[in-house]
C-alpha cells in the first residue's frame, strides 16, 4: 500500500482528500501545519507528499525546501489556491514535482497522484539489482555517464545529485540524443499531464540541469534551438 502524507490546514479539504484517497487504496497521514509536516517526512518513508502553500508555522515553499535538504526523491505535489503561472513556477523551482490548483476535481488529483507514483516507481525500480558494470544500462555522452539502475549521474569525475524530475528529464534527453525536442513533447513525456501553465516549466527544469551539468561553457551538452526546443548533443 502506497503511503501518502497530506500537509494541509483546511479541515474540509483534508477530509475530502483523505476519504477519497483511502477509498482508492492509499494509506494517508495528515499534518495540519508545516513544521509537523517536515517532521513526519523526516521520520517516515512516504511515497508521495501532497503539500499546501499557505500553512501555519511554516509555509509550503519552505517545507518543500526543508524536505529537499535530506530527501531528493520523494515526489511532492503542491495543492494550493495560488494558481498564477508565477506561483506555479515558484513552487516547482523550490523542489516541487507537480502543482494542482484549488478548486480541483478529485479525478484530476487521482490522475496526478498516479502519475507521480508511476514516475517514482520507475526511478526506484531495481536500483541495486543490477551491478554497476552492466553496460546495457549505462548511458554515456561526452564525459557524462548515467547508470539507469543505480541512478548515479557522473560528469567527468563529479557525481551529480538530481531530483526525480530532473533525472527523468535527463533520461528523456539521453534517449533522444541529437534530436531536437519541442517543449510540448518534453511536457508530455516527463510530466505526463496536460498542463495549462505554458511551457515555462520546461525552461525552468532545463536550466536546473544546465546549472548542475553544464558548468563549463565549452562543454555544454544541452543546447537551445531557437523557436523549436532543445537538443542533447556532444559539445
Amino acid at each position: 500500500m502506497k503511503k501518502i502524507v497530506l500537509i494541509e490546514d483546511e479541515t474540509s479539504v483534508v477530509s475530502f482528500i483523505k476519504k477519497g484517497l483511502q477509498e482508492k487504496g492509499y494509506e494517508i497521514s495528515v499534518a495540519f501545519d508545516g513544521l509537523t509536516g517536515v517532521r513526519l517526512v523526516e521520520e517516515n518513508d512516504f511515497d508521495l507528499v501532497i503539500l499546501d502553500i499557505m500553512l501555519p508555522e511554516m509555509n509550503g515553499l519552505d517545507v518543500c525546501k526543508e524536505i529537499r535538504k535530506t530527501n531528493q526523491h520523494v515526489p511532492i505535489l503542491f495543492l494550493t489556491a495560488l494558481g498564477t503561472s508565477e506561483n506555479i513556477v515558484l513552487g516547482l523551482e523550490n523542489g516541487g514535482d507537480d502543482y494542482l490548483v484549488k478548486p480541483f476535481k478529485f479525478i484530476e488529483l487521482v490522475a496526478r497522484v498516479k502519475s507521480l507514483l508511476r514516475r517514482s516507481n520507475h526511478s526506484n525500480s531495481n536500483e541495486t539489482s543490477v551491478p554497476e558494470e552492466d553496460h546495457e544500462h549505462i548511458h554515456r555522452i561526452s564525459d557524462l555517464t548515467v547508470n539507469d539502475y543505480t541512478k548515479k549521474v557522473v560528469r567527468g569525475e563529479e557525481e551529480i545529485s538530481l531530483t526525480s524530475t530532473e533525472y527523468k528529464l535527463l533520461m528523456y534527453f539521453l534517449n533522444n540524443r541529437e534530436k531536437v525536442i519541442s517543449r510540448a513533447e518534453i511536457l508530455d513525456a516527463v510530466w505526463g499531464v496536460n498542463y495549462e501553465l505554458g511551457t515555462n516549466v520546461v525552461d525552468v527544469y532545463v536550466n536546473y540541469l544546465r546549472k548542475k551539468m553544464d558548468n563549463q561553457e565549452d562543454k555544454k551538452l544541452i543546447h537551445t534551438v531557437i523557436g523549436m526546443g532543445y537538443v542533447l548533443k556532444k559539445p
